[in-house]
């Protein structure tokens, strides 16, 4: 049984898309939980009536992506017949064989976390780096279509919502299950249709504006947040490499906005 755990703030259309899709999966055994951060566009109203199926948390506005993500896995751990967590997030469309795929590999290996392979915006893999096959062993992975057994929250807990609030909470998350034993794998075969330019880092740097460059570093949606960033390379970076790390960064977010 696999939880599928959906965190939204309005965006109706998406979440209903989204949906959609899921609906249509050749792998059936699942269940979705909508955790729906105070939307004011009508997504509750939608989600009753058209997705009756779905279970559906309330937030107040003040959640984020990793609290909402972190109070839907705790639904779905209080379920004795959960053996995986699916983070998905709403601005996403599933083929129906995307969860047959990940299915697939996790029979091979149950207790290894498995990531979808981003196509954006609806198109094939790029003819010039041809299509890729298989399983590729990494070390960190999106929460975006992120297949995780329930063996690694038992043994590392949740995604830090204090540290990381919305932005790399995901990475943070996987990367020290991998730390702690837990094999990590991008399934290429696993395909998961996504809309980049709907995120909150591509809107802040498609018009290029003081006021974006501050949102760009200190905005909870921002993609160069120093904040997350330094947390980020605290936890995970061994103390001689840290100052090199550090310095990189900032000059890559101060500078390579206005550049990129």
């Amino acid at each position: 049984m696999i939880y599928i755990v959906i965190p939204v703030f309005n965006r109706k259309k998406f979440t209903q898309e989204c949906l959609l899709s899921l609906r249509k999966q050749t792998y059936q055994e699942f269940k979705t939980i909508v955790v729906d951060d105070g939307s004011t566009d009508g997504t509750e109203e939608m989600l009753k009536n058209d997705f009756p199926e779905v279970i559906i948390i309330k937030g107040d506005g003040n959640l984020w992506w990793t609290k909402a993500t972190n109070w839907g896995i705790e639904y779905a751990l209080k379920d004795s017949a959960m053996t995986y967590v699916l983070t998905l997030n709403n601005d996403t469309l599933a083929p129906v064989d995307f969860l047959e795929k990940l299915m697939q590999s996790a029979k091979e290996k149950p207790l290894a976390i498995f990531g979808a392979n981003p196509d954006e915006q609806n198109t094939s893999t790029s003819e010039s780096e041809g299509k890729k096959t298989g399983l590729k062993r990494v070390s960190h992975l999106p929460g975006r279509g992120c297949l995780i057994p329930k063996e690694v929250f038992e043994k590392i807990g949740l995604f830090d919502e204090k540290r990381f609030p919305h932005y790399l909470a995901d990475y943070d998350f996987t990367l020290t299950a991998h730390k702690n034993g837990f094999e990590v794998f991008l399934n290429y075969d696993a395909l998961l249709y996504t809309y980049p330019d709907e995120s909150g880092n591509f809107q802040n740097r498609k018009k290029k504006t003081w006021k974006n460059y501050y949102n760009h570093l200190f905005h909870m949606r921002g993609g160069g947040n120093l904040k997350d960033f330094t947390n980020f390379e605290l936890k995970h970076t061994t103390p001689y490499k840290l100052p090199y790390k550090l310095i990189k960064g900032y000059l890559r977010r101060l500078i390579g906005y206005w550049i990129k």
